[in-house]
């Protein structure tokens, strides 16, 4: 078992050096790809001010090695949903690359800390491989999780902010305003990741894009139901050149009865989720504080019984 042990041990350090001495060999970054990126991705970095924080070395390394490391592993996985991903959670500067290296290492860094732990106890051997499996595992997929959990919870927070939206909309359309006037007054009163996007598309406007272009790529960073009818609807509006207050208002209408829909929905999934929970956790408890009592005076009668 010992020499097993020692096997892996020079297969995992033979297997770092070539990642290492691969990653080396990888060049920065051109230009042409930078700026792919952020056509791509649509951010425009705000420069530096006196009043933001210098950022840590520590952290700064960290972000240079997580970009030869994903440099370093290639085309591995779904790029496109990837990077879908990170633009849900507003994680527009994280490149699919950086992201990558930043799996692998989340992969080594708990790998090494189970192999260090296990070691210091004196775990089996089994043991100690079977967990650095597992660790390696949750190491890749931790990242993701985290990523995937933040994306959904924005476009949640998106979804309920469409209606106030497309209120304000109609407020400012019918009073006059031009559509993208409108958005601008919207982007002042919203405040949440749902202002941050429309921000976001005025930024692209002034870059150059038209308004369908820039409504297009709001809907690819937050692909909702909800955000999905009020680019169609826009498009279709200025395309027919119907009135935008009123599509905005039989959209807002049309929204928020799926909000409802959706509510109702959750609601009754409730009881089935709260069935687990009665089952395995409260019920027991209870019975011990309701039956445990009957039950040791029943043990006493039926032992004195045979006294």
């Amino acid at each position: 078992m010992t020499t097993l042990i020692l096997i892996l041990g020079l297969l995992a350090c033979a297997a770092a050096i070539t990642l290492v001495v691969r990653a080396l060999s990888v060049g920065s970054l051109r230009t042409s790809q930078t700026v792919g990126q952020i056509a791509d991705y649509g951010y425009v970095s705000p420069a530096p001010t006196a009043h933001e924080p210098a950022r840590r070395p520590l952290s700064s390394l960290a972000g240079g090695l997580a970009d030869r490391l994903g440099a370093a592993l290639g085309d591995s996985g779904d790029q496109s949903k990837i990077k879908s991903r990170l633009m849900a959670a507003a994680m527009y500067e994280t490149s699919v690359v950086k992201f990558m290296g930043y799996r692998l290492l989340a992969t080594i860094g708990a790998t090494a800390l189970w192999l260090w732990a296990s070691t210091t106890s004196g775990m089996p051997p089994a043991l100690m491989i079977g967990g650095a499996v597992l660790a390696a595992l949750m190491g890749w997929v931790g990242p993701m999780s985290v990523v995937r959990r933040r994306a959904d919870d924005r476009l949640r927070q998106i979804e309920r902010e469409m209606p106030d939206l497309m209120d304000l909309l109609v407020v400012t359309v019918e009073a006059g305003l031009s559509f993208n006037g409108s958005l601008k007054v919207a982007t002042e009163r919203l405040e949440g990741p749902l202002g941050d996007e429309l921000r976001l598309t005025l930024q692209e406007q002034s870059l150059g894009l038209s308004t369908e272009q820039a409504l297009r790529n709001m809907l690819i960073r937050c692909d909702t139901i909800g955000v999905r009818s009020f680019v169609r609807s826009v498009l279709q509006g200025e395309t027919l050149g119907v009135s935008i207050g009123q599509i905005m208002r039989n959209l807002s209408q049309e929204v928020r009865m799926q909000q409802k829909a959706y509510a109702e929905e959750r609601a009754q999934k409730a009881p089935v989720k709260m069935l687990f929970p009665l089952i395995f956790l409260i019920f027991p408890a209870m019975f011990v504080v309701l039956l445990a009592p009957a039950m040791i005076e029943f043990a006493k009668a039926f032992h004195g019984l045979h006294h």
